[in-house]
């Protein structure tokens, strides 16, 4: 059985929200699946998991969250290896630029990105299914 966390920031709720629909896919995919916030999670639990879910609303001028989230993955990133990865977050103005930046961000470090997934605000069905999807395509991973 495949070990998943997934790790989150949220202000609103919002990406919390899209956090518990990727639990859900990964459990229906049959992983153990243990829920962290950002505050919660420490780099030295990578070893842990099988894969992680990072989620992250779009903060500021298009960045991750700085004070909490930011740091976190910093630490994260030189550690992950080809560990399994997927990305999600919400956005309330502009594009969701801010996931592209991330996830080439990942790109150019060599994570093994799986997927992406962003909502504008609160997860819409179409939203929530697809963070049921990543979370099932990591636990397959």
């Amino acid at each position: 059985m495949k070990k998943i966390a997934v790790v989150y920031y949220s202000m609103t709720g919002n990406t919390e929200a899209m956090a518990d629909e990727v639990v859900a896919g990964a459990k229906e995919a049959g992983a153990e699946v243990s829920l962290f916030s950002s505050a919660e999670f420490k780099v030295d639990q990578l070893d842990q998991f099988d894969g992680i879910a990072f989620g992250c609303p779009a903060m500021g001028d298009e960045v991750l969250e700085e004070a909490e989230f930011e740091p976190l993955f910093t630490e994260c990133e030189t550690q992950l290896g080809e560990k399994p990865i997927v990305l999600f977050g919400s956005y309330a103005w502009a594009d969701g630029q801010w996931m592209l930046n991330w996830k080439d961000r990942c790109d150019e470090q060599k994570l093994n990105v799986l997927g992406t997934v962003i909502a504008y605000e609160a997860p819409d069905a179409e939203a929530a299914e697809a963070c049921r999807q990543l979370g099932k395509a990591l636990a397959e991973a």
